[in-house]
């Protein structure tokens, strides 16, 4: 127990909190038990430990991580046994996923220990998902993905930029003094801003090793998967990664990579839960919900520039861009005359040269429906043509 009390408050001495992202200020701290969901290396160490050391009596906290050598001898359990007796408050679990039998462990502690308040995080999304289903009626779930591009610029740059909604950014109320010519840090952003190590050195070297945890230990470990259908997955990043965007034939490539159609959708599945791509769907979603898949993309341009480099597709970076941005806070569905469906909005993304299509006038088909053209080369916009960046101010 002192050695996790010690590397505890050795992290909580480095952790910065001049700046925090923008799940800190949503999450419902005061509950008794909370999880942290998302991507390996988007900030949820980061904002936990930022809340317990702003907010917390740093003796009444302690923060362990689950893969810890500690744990190859000791219970979960145990450690909050110990915790709760000596008058503890705040358990905080990072990498909870790495823990066997966590779930069951976690709503033990909550059951047992009604004086601990526990937040856990989880780098794997699928296992967690999983878990949580054991947690039900206990834990709040949150997901946190990378930084966007008004994070970007208060974290890199310091510029501190309010957050604008999807209505002022339409009617271009965009209110962005501070940044006099947004584009050249825009580009910037698409190639290293999505991830807050984006700041560090060897930013490539970091993101090519998230990717491969990702696909050589998260999915084929806690979907339960063979450690050998790794090489299956990243033969499928390779081909979505080299597509403008990628359009699932499913019959064909489940011929490539040698695995069933149903397979195939289980791995894309696994692969949009861990944030290495994302998925078009259309708007006919019947019972479930869920459209057919339109598109699959990667996750965001960071990984684009990663894995193709400077043959990364101009076209598919702006969808890319648009579609990950504006996902935290809308639902986003294919259109058959546009790129993108927003609710009553139709969006078309492209360059200097997108023009409207006469089909898509504003008024089309409904006199609800508003149709935009959104381009990634003007600072400003005007009547329905909006800058692309300014998509990366909605949270």
């Amino acid at each position: 127990m002192e050695s996790l009390y010690q590397k505890y408050e050795m992290l909580l001495d480095t952790t910065p909190t001049t700046f925090r992202r923008y799940l800190y200020d949503r999450i419902a701290w005061s509950s008794r038990m909370i999880g942290i969901t998302g991507p390996r290396g988007v900030g949820k160490t980061t904002t936990v430990l930022q809340y317990i050391k702003e907010n917390v009596d740093q003796k009444k906290a302690l923060y362990i991580t689950a893969d810890d050598l500690f744990f190859s001898e000791n219970r979960l359990i145990d450690v909050a046994d110990s915790f709760s007796k000596h008058a503890g408050e705040y358990l905080v679990i990072d990498e909870i996923h790495k823990y066997y039998d966590w779930s069951r462990e976690l709503k033990n502690i909550y059951d047992f220990y009604p004086n601990l308040k526990i937040i856990f995080t989880g780098s794997s999304v699928l296992d967690i998902r999983k878990g949580v289903a054991d947690l039900s009626r206990r834990a709040i779930l949150y997901s946190m993905q990378g930084l966007s591009f008004r994070e970007y610029l208060n974290f890199f740059h310091q510029y501190s930029i309010e957050v604008h909604s999807l209505e002022q950014i339409v009617s271009n109320e965009i209110r962005c003094k501070k940044v006099a010519h947004p584009l050249l840090l825009f580009r910037d952003y698409l190639r290293r801003g999505y991830y807050p190590f984006g700041k560090e050195e060897e930013l490539g070297i970091r993101l090519d090793q998230i990717i491969l945890q990702t696909l050589e230990t998260d999915i084929p470990q806690y979907a339960n998967l063979r450690v050998t259908t790794a090489r299956k997955l990243k033969h499928l990043l390779s081909i979505i990664a080299e597509s403008v965007p990628f359009k699932p034939n499913l019959s064909k490539i489940s011929e490539m990579i040698g695995v069933s159609r149903n397979s195939l959708d289980d791995y894309l599945t696994y692969m949009e839960r861990a944030g290495l791509i994302a998925q078009l769907r259309t708007d006919t979603g019947g019972i479930r919900g869920l459209g057919k898949v339109d598109k699959v993309y990667l996750d965001n341009t960071n990984i684009m520039f990663s894995l193709v480099g400077e043959r990364a597709d101009v076209g598919t970076i702006r969808e890319t861009f648009f579609f990950n941005q504006m996902r935290v806070h809308h639902s986003i569905r294919s259109s058959k005359k546009v790129d993108f469906s927003v609710g009553n909005y139709r969006f078309e993304i492209g360059g200097k040269n997108k023009r409207r299509n006469r089909g898509d006038a504003i008024g089309a088909g409904s006199s609800d429906i508003k149709t935009f053209i959104v381009r990634d080369d003007i600072e400003t916009g005007a009547l329905q043509v909006l800058p692309l960046w300014a998509f990366g101010l909605t949270y």
